[in-house]
């Protein structure tokens, strides 16, 4: 009962931050926003809508109970949910799934971007680890976080070679990879 519960309110809210990224996306072309990194972005839905299929799969075949854990990795879940809206707040209407460079747009130097070039991909990251513990989904959590570096070591260089002098407003919902290309 605790996974269907805890799943339906992380899927209600990946789905509501659809909804607001597509808003915002209408917002951002409106005022000449242009997209970039189009090619890879089916690949990054795909996997995270598999992240969710393979979550229910193993769950009920192999790992009905909760891990014995369940309550820190459940902190930990939260702690990164309290990131997550940190950093779309801080973002506002320039919060996307999708790289949308906004011409003459100043970068964003508050709140976590002070601390991470790329702060979403370090939460999506813990996350798709953290949910699958939580509920025993061992090869689950490995998977996608293999899956998620590979999409990452696409999605962070199309996002730096948007054009300059211009600031890439977006965030991803996708780390450890981000942070070698921040730092090297």
């Amino acid at each position: 009962m605790f996974f269907t519960i805890f799943l339906t309110l992380v899927i209600i809210q990946r789905l509501s931050e659809l909804a607001l990224a597509k808003r915002n996306e209408r917002w951002m072309k409106e005022r000449g926003g242009k997209e970039y990194g189009k090619g890879h972005y089916w690949a990054m839905v795909l996997i995270h809508i598999s992240f969710f299929i393979s979550l229910i799969i193993e769950v009920n075949r192999f790992h009905p109970t909760l891990n014995t854990y369940w309550k820190p990795l459940l902190v930990i879940f939260l702690l990164a949910q309290a990131a997550r809206i940190w950093i779309i707040s801080t973002l506002g209407k320039y919060w996307n799934t999708k790289i949308i460079v906004l011409p003459g747009a100043k970068p964003v130097k508050k709140g976590p971007f002070k601390y991470i070039k790329h702060p979403n991909y370090l939460i999506v990251t813990i996350e798709l680890v953290i949910i699958p513990l939580i509920f025993q989904a061992y090869i689950t959590a490995g998977a996608f976080f293999v899956l998620n570096q590979l999409i990452l070591a696409v999605r962070i260089p199309a996002e730096e070679k948007s054009p300059p002098k211009t600031y890439r407003l977006f965030i991803t919902p996708i780390i450890v990879r981000a942070i070698l290309y921040e730092n090297g």
